[in-house]
Order: structure tokens, then C-alpha cells, then sequence
């Protein structure tokens, strides 16, 4: 009877330029401990400047390489196909300052006119007069006791919302913003899986 050994894939991992990729890199080996540590220790792909910053890990060549060497295992495939190795490039130096500095200034200015213009487009101001005038019974052209508690809430209000203040998270819960990367990187690996398979492409040729 042959030896069962399950095998998972991961969906995506990141190693640094010029790394060999082995087997323990990419899945999770369950099996006889005799062969699980070799299986894991197998080199399925040497990482070079060729392959630019991602590879795509499929199963079918990692099946060749274990029966190759144990023809009598019997593989079982949990999982995800294929893996997506995202090759992380040295950087000469460190980004300048100034540059960030400039970016962040940015990012600040369009979020605050997004903001103003939000709230011309829906008369905040006129909303907020005629509040005042439906507690008091008198006009004002600036409520400033709804205008600063207010302007105060929405940035307090900003801050739960995306669940960090600089790196510090209130609790373990992803915020908006880390469900959209994690959604945006899950539909890229599936598109590069697909479509960027540059081992099976060269093992083809």
C-alpha cells in the first residue's frame, strides 16, 4: 500500500533576491517524518535577476520533483495550485525625507480638500446654521460650539474608523484600508497565478 504524504500550498509568500526556494518555503508537508524532512528540504527554484520581483510556484512540477525521488508515495493536493513568490529587491538607499515629507504633504492637502468639498456639496455650513436656529431661536453665521466639536468628532471619528493611531492598532480587528490591500493582493496573486506562471513557462520551452 503506498504511503500517503499531503501536501498544501501557500498562496503567497516573499523572499529576498537570490534565495533558493524549497519545498517548506512554499506548503505544509504532512507525512512519515523520514520523508517529510527530506521533502522539505528539496530545492524546487534558485531565485535570479531573470525572474524580476515575482515567480509562480505550481504544483505539477513540485509532484515530478517528490515522485521522482519517492515514485511510491502517494501524494495528496490540499489547496491552492499555485504559489506566488514575490521577490523583494534590495534597496541601494533608504527613501529620502524630503520625498516622503513631500508625498505625506500631499496626501494631506487632498484629503482635506476631499473633505471641504464634501462638505460644500452637502451645505454642511447652512445645515449647521439652521441647527443653531432650531436650538436657539437665533441666526448665526458660525455656530462654532456645532463647528469645533464637530470637526474635532470627524477627525476622532477618522482615527476608529481606520483603527490606528501611527502604529498603534486599539484592537486586533483589520481596519477598512487592510481588508482593500488584502482584497487587491489576493486578486493580484490570482491574476499573476494565471496568467505570469514564468516556471511552468520555462519549463516549457
Amino acid at each position: 500500500m503506498a504511503t500517503p504524504v499531503y501536501i498544501r500550498l501557500r498562496q503567497s509568500i516573499r523572499v529576498s533576491s537570490g534565495h533558493v526556494i524549497r519545498v517548506r518555503d512554499v506548503a505544509k508537508v504532512a507525512g512519515p517524518s523520514s520523508y517529510k524532512q527530506i521533502i522539505e528540504s528539496m530545492a524546487i527554484h534558485n531565485i535570479e535577476e531573470k525572474d524580476k520581483n515575482i515567480v509562480v510556484i505550481d504544483i505539477h512540477p513540485l509532484i515530478e520533483l517528490i515522485l521522482k525521488r519517492f515514485p511510491h508515495l502517494e501524494l495528496e493536493i490540499i489547496g491552492p495550485n499555485q504559489c506566488v513568490v514575490h521577490v523583494d529587491k534590495k534597496l541601494a538607499k533608504k527613501p529620502s525625507l524630503i520625498i516622503v515629507s513631500v508625498i505625506w504633504v500631499l496626501l494631506f492637502i487632498g484629503a482635506a480638500m476631499a473633505i471641504m468639498n464634501f462638505h460644500y456639496d452637502v451645505s454642511m455650513e447652512m445645515v449647521q446654521q439652521k441647527l443653531h436656529f432650531m436650538l436657539t431661536g437665533e441666526k448665526e453665521e458660525h455656530p462654532l460650539w456645532i463647528q469645533v466639536p464637530y470637526s474635532i468628532g470627524l477627525g476622532l471619528g477618522m482615527i476608529l474608523f481606520f483603527n490606528h493611531w501611527f502604529r498603534k492598532k486599539f484592537n486586533e480587528e483589520p481596519n477598512p484600508m487592510e481588508v482593500e490591500v488584502f482584497k487587491y493582493q489576493e486578486d493580484l496573486d490570482h491574476y499573476v497565478a494565471i496568467n505570469e506562471n514564468k516556471v511552468e513557462q520555462d519549463e516549457d520551452r
